[in-house]
């Protein structure tokens, strides 16, 4: 495998760890500390995310528990969950937010799955948006007389051989995702 081919192979693993982070923040029936990922929390007048002032952790699958660092930001974390659209009510002691987790509807598993499709969809899109300006690179190369002939037909073969895992991987992981919103 040449050098460029590698190259491409490691930003379409880029794009599958991107999709990978966007399921993490799709709530399926059990709580998960991921889902409070892109929750960003007004500190000391500092726009800062949950996850770096408070340690989020899942005691049992139908709660969470985030506990602050510092206590006194515990009032800004609780409105920033409340206010960040993801449907919690969190009740605040003090000391802890719990953030219960309530059962998802038919109707909002079928939304979120819809939603895991347009994830999946975007990351094929950008893996095959790679293999493009792979083979447009390798197409200048040899209008340069870089690369033979044979060789520009043995790399675009190469990175399709690449696209192809990617999007076989892209769909087990649409796949997996579905079933696990889809679980009651």
């Amino acid at each position: 495998m040449s050098s460029s081919v590698k190259e491409t192979a490691q930003r379409m693993d880029k794009a599958i760890s991107a999709l990978a982070h966007e399921f993490g923040g799709v709530r399926t029936g059990r709580a998960s500390a991921g889902i409070l990922d892109k929750v960003m929390v007004e500190y000391y007048g500092v726009s800062t995310a949950l996850n770096q002032i408070a340690s989020v952790s899942a005691p049992e699958s139908q709660m969470l528990v985030v506990s602050p660092y510092d206590k006194s930001a515990i009032n800004a974390i609780d409105k920033a969950i409340r206010s960040a659209d993801l449907g919690f009510n969190p009740s605040n002691d003090g000391v802890v937010i719990r953030v219960p987790f309530p059962p998802l509807t038919e109707e909002r598993r079928k939304e979120l799955v819809k939603l895991c499709r347009h994830y999946a969809e975007e990351a094929r899109v950008a893996v095959r948006n790679i293999r493009r300006d792979a083979n447009d690179h390798f197409r200048r190369q040899e209008k340069e007389h870089d690369i033979s002939q044979d060789e520009l037909h043995r790399l675009e073969a190469e990175v399709q051989k690449v696209t192809d895992t990617h999007i076989a991987e892209i769909d087990e992981m649409l796949k997996r995702k579905e079933h696990e919103v889809m679980e009651v």
